[in-house]
C-alpha cells in the first residue's frame, strides 16, 4: 500500500486515495475530502499554469506532522495527504486531504484544520505564470 502522506509530481486518483484511507478501519462512518485544483484567475490576472517547488525532506516531514497532530487532536480515524509539485496545468489537481472518522463533524473539522495548517507551515511554494510574467504567491512560508 502506498504511503498515506506523500509529495509527488504525477497526478493522483481521488477514488484510490479515498479507498486507501477508508480501508484502514471498518469503523469509518464519514469521509471528508478537500481537493485543491489549479484555477485560471488569481487577483484579476489570467493564469497560464502553476509551478510548485518544495524543500523535499522538510515538506514531507511537515505533512507527516500535520497528520500526526490531526490524529492526536481530533476524533478521527485516519488522514491521507497528497501534494503535487512541478508544473500543474489549469484544472489539474494540486492537493488532496482525505479524513475518515466515525462522525462527519470530526472529519470536517480535521480536514479544514489540516489544509489551513499545510498552507501556513509547509515549505511548498507556488509560482503563478501569468500573461504578464511570473508571480510567487506568498501564502506559504
Amino acid at each position: 500500500m502506498k504511503d498515506l502522506v506523500r509529495i509527488q509530481v504525477e497526478d493522483f486518483s481521488i477514488e484510490e486515495e479515498i479507498a486507501r484511507v477508508k480501508m484502514t478501519s471498518s469503523e469509518t462512518g464519514a469521509v471528508a475530502v478537500f481537493l485543491g485544483t489549479a484555477r485560471d484567475i488569481s487577483k484579476g490576472e489570467k493564469i497560464m499554469c502553476l509551478e510548485f517547488e518544495h524543500y523535499p525532506e522538510m515538506a514531507e516531514k511537515k505533512l507527516r506532522e500535520i497528520r500526526t497532530r490531526a490524529l492526536d487532536n481530533f476524533n478521527i480515524i485516519e488522514m491521507g495527504v497528497v501534494h503535487r509539485t512541478g508544473k500543474i496545468e489549469i484544472g489539474e489537481n494540486i492537493v488532496l486531504i482525505v479524513v475518515s472518522s466515525r462522525h462527519r463533524n470530526d472529519a470536517f473539522m480535521a480536514c479544514e484544520w489540516a489544509i489551513s495548517e499545510l498552507k501556513r507551515t509547509t515549505p511548498i511554494w507556488k509560482r503563478e505564470k501569468t500573461e504578464n510574467g511570473e508571480v510567487w504567491v506568498e501564502e506559504h512560508p
